[in-house]
């Protein structure tokens, strides 16, 4: 059986949009998140939920810890699972963050550092050779509870598909734009309502098939 490995941020953890701050952590369960809504659709693979809530493509966050940063993060998790045969990554929404000042180019920037862990040799050939999709997320909304960390990050998240298309065609990966099928919840601005867990689940199914 095929081991899919999808790495991304609380939208791949499954964390629902934020009402108000502060409140008790909770996540979607597995009939709702997109990675299971996928994994129901991919029945003849395993797949492996590697999203944590805050997660960079490249920042050591000053408020929620270095462990952030998906550099690290990545390795660590390519090197707990496997072998895996397909590995998706959906990053690019925290490093929008007003506090991290970040160009659409430097965010890029940062998700072509993770394919450069990915596609390594060291990598390549601890799992014996696996193909990556890159999933850009959906643009932002400056709205809800959380807007002010996000004051000015819609300009730049609207950049990033175009952006992490030629990334995506100069590394000869796969790509998708999420944000061609689903968009963020106008509740908070940042995540996903159960509806679009369900249609960005059914896309990743298909863009892994084609890859």
């Amino acid at each position: 059986m095929p081991t899919l490995l999808c790495f991304g941020d609380s939208n791949t953890h499954g964390s629902p949009p934020i009402v108000t701050r502060g409140e008790a952590y909770w996540r979607f369960d597995a009939g709702t998140r997109w990675t299971r809504v996928l994994a129901g659709l991919l029945p003849d693979w395993e797949v492996v939920e590697e999203g944590l809530p805050g997660r960079t493509a490249q920042f050591p966050d000053p408020v929620m810890g270095s462990h952030m940063d998906g550099r690290e993060g990545l390795k660590i998790a390519l090197q707990s699972h496997g072998p895996i045969d397909a590995l998706t990554v959906m990053l690019g929404t925290n490093d929008v963050k007003t506090r991290f000042g970040a160009t659409a180019e430097k965010v890029t920037a940062g998700i072509a550092g993770l394919l450069d862990i990915a596609m390594s040799l060291e990598m390549q050939e601890r799992h014996g050779g696996f193909k990556v999709l890159v999933i850009c997320p959906p643009p932002v909304l400056e709205q809800g509870p959380i807007r002010s960390e996000f004051s000015g990050a819609r300009e730049a998240s609207l950049r990033l598909p175009a952006l992490y298309r030629a990334l995506a065609e100069a590394r000869g990966v796969g790509f998708l734009d999420a944000g061609s099928v689903i968009e963020v919840s106008p509740t908070d601005g940042i995540h996903f309502e159960p509806e679009a867990h369900k249609a960005l689940g059914a896309a990743v199914a298909e863009a892994v098939r084609r890859l």
